[in-house]
């Protein structure tokens, strides 16, 4: 396009105020009537954590929590959640220290390349709220919307057995790694 002669050929869709509280806070922002949820929350509220995959709802990269339900955000218009809660991966840590979950994916494996992870994590969460002692085949269909090419399931299935078990009381979480703690190289480097 050069100067102003361009003429949309498409009517541009009105702003309309969105409110909604993401990851605990209240957020009110004007955003394209016809916007989807992704974008609202990338582009307008800063949820860098919520990933644009496939746009076709078959990857789950977008995954979000809407009022405690996974949903894909490539799929949702930000209108049809307007008013809601939502939790993007930001949202599932306290501060600088991570839940359960983010943890035992780092511990065991279950995030590799990490662009998949923020929707397994939600998808995992999701689970892990309303049932806290999973079998490996409950994980397996909590998480069968989300495509992973890195890993091959496994280790993201030891991860989310891990957080149960963090969230039944059986094992007890990590301490934060903003926690006070000893030089682990006290001499320095060999």
């Amino acid at each position: 396009m050069v100067g102003e002669e361009h003429v949309s050929m498409i009517p541009i869709a009105p702003n309309n105020v969105w409110r909604a509280k993401v990851n605990g806070r209240a957020q009110e922002i004007l955003a394209p009537s016809n916007a989807i949820l992704l974008d609202v929350l990338r582009d307008k509220v800063g949820c860098l954590g919520v990933k644009r995959g496939c746009d076709m709802g078959t990857c789950g990269c977008c995954a979000v929590l809407i009022d405690g339900e996974p949903r894909l955000s490539c799929l949702t218009m930000a209108n049809e959640c307007a008013g809601s809660d939502i939790i993007s991966v930001e949202g599932l840590s306290n501060g600088a220290h991570l839940a359960p979950i983010q943890q035992c994916f780092a511990e065991c494996g279950g995030s590799q390349c990490g662009f998949c992870t923020p929707g397994f994590l939600i998808s995992s969460q999701a689970l892990l709220d309303k049932n806290q002692n999973p079998t490996d085949s409950e994980i397996a269909t909590a998480i069968e919307g989300n495509l992973c090419r890195c890993t091959g399931y496994q280790q993201i299935i030891q991860s989310i057995q891990a957080a149960a078990a963090i969230h039944r009381g059986d094992e007890s979480p990590a301490n934060p790694a903003s926690d006070a703690h000893s030089d682990p190289h006290p001499s320095g480097p060999d």
